[in-house]
């Protein structure tokens, strides 16, 4: 009796073995993966920006001092190269042009009697009734007139150009943009009184991430909107190549084809078509939100799964494209929208690739 209680004994202080009452874990979500891949889809870049003149022309006076008599055009308005915008007072200079010309017509008169004196004095000479020293007076009147008559006419022509410049002229085809002179002013020699935007044209200066902007190039399509007038379309004219050091952007131009109602100062959106760009490519039901940020579940080695952001580049309604996975990284797909980060899971059939349907044997067909 005493050594079976000592057996006894020694049972029940026998400590339990730890690995062999640990419960062991388990899968309790069967989920689908797919391996990331690179692939083409065609890419959108969004980018925003202002709108703005395509060349905007400032216009202004040539000769100053002068009163503006007459505005004819206004703001909006849509002009001809060539057509007068303002008329100036021309009072006093056309008097001017009109003593020039009175001066003009005397050189001339003055030229034609030292012309005649001078053929008179070349005959004489020849027969021997005058000097040689009178031919050559004669000779250096007749240049003088030649010279006096050349000076009466680049005056003329200088009054004359400044008398047409009293009526300021569009520089271009275009849009007049705004406007700073009135009737009645006096205008000075080089102030600005217009400004037109060339032929009408704006273009948007989207702004876009310096990661992309290698992928915009001259000539895409894009498509550009504004809360306010809505669509337009256009095309990128030109990439600038310096990127702001601060917010890390560069700038597309684009041109727009058809601004509709668009006005310079605006802010509107883009969407610009860069092509069939390689990327990471999963497909679009594995990529959830969670706190309104795209994510994937990310499968290990050891069926283990971690919530990884994303960054989204496109998408279409079977595989989205984007940043933040490597090649060959598996995703869990179908029954992933359960999952919570770290779950230990159970991988199932592989989802069906884009563009196939699974039959109900398990076949792709």
């Amino acid at each position: 009796m005493i050594g079976a209680s000592a057996i006894a004994l020694t049972a029940c202080g026998k400590k339990p073995d730890a690995k062999a009452e640990a419960p062991k874990e388990r899968a309790t979500q069967t989920v689908s993966v797919v391996p990331a891949k690179v692939e083409a889809l065609p890419r959108v870049i969004n980018a925003s920006g202002t709108v703005s003149a395509w060349e905007e022309v400032p216009v202004g006076a040539e000769t100053g001092g002068l009163t503006a008599t007459a505005v004819l055009v206004d703001e909006g308005d849509y002009v001809r190269q060539g057509q007068v915008l303002v008329k100036l007072n021309d009072s006093v200079l056309s008097a001017q042009l009109r003593q020039q010309d009175a001066a003009v017509a005397s050189a001339r008169a003055t030229l034609s009697e030292a012309s005649a004196a001078l053929n008179r004095a070349r005959e004489l000479n020849r027969s021997g009734y005058l000097s040689a020293a009178s031919l050559e007076t004669a000779v250096a009147r007749q240049q003088t007139a030649v010279a006096q008559l050349a000076s009466a006419e680049a005056s003329r022509g200088e009054t004359a150009a400044r008398l047409a410049q009293t009526n300021v002229r569009a520089p271009v085809n275009g849009t007049i943009s705004s406007r700073s002179v009135t009737k009645g002013q006096i205008v000075g020699a080089g102030s600005e009184l217009f400004r037109m935007v060339r032929d009408g044209r704006l273009e948007l200066d989207a702004q876009i991430p310096e990661t992309e902007l290698a992928l915009v190039r001259a000539g895409m399509p894009a498509a550009v909107s504004s809360e306010q007038v809505g669509q337009a379309t256009g095309r990128v004219r030109i990439v600038t190549p310096q990127v702001d050091a601060q917010s890390r952007l560069g700038t597309a131009r684009i041109a727009l084809t058809q601004p509709g109602d668009l006005k310079p100062g605006m802010f509107a959106r883009a969407q610009i078509q860069a092509g069939a760009q390689p990327s990471i490519v999963v497909p679009t039901a594995a990529v959830l939100y969670r706190e309104n940020r795209p994510g994937v579940y990310v499968v290990d080695p050891a069926n283990r799964v971690r919530f990884r952001q994303v960054a989204v580049l496109t998408r279409t309604g079977s595989q989205t494209a984007l940043t933040g996975l490597t090649a060959g990284e598996r995703v869990a797909v179908d029954g992933a929208g359960f999952l919570g980060d770290g779950d230990l899971v159970r991988v199932g059939q592989a989802a069906a690739p884009a563009g196939l349907v699974r039959t109900s044997n398990g076949a792709s067909q």
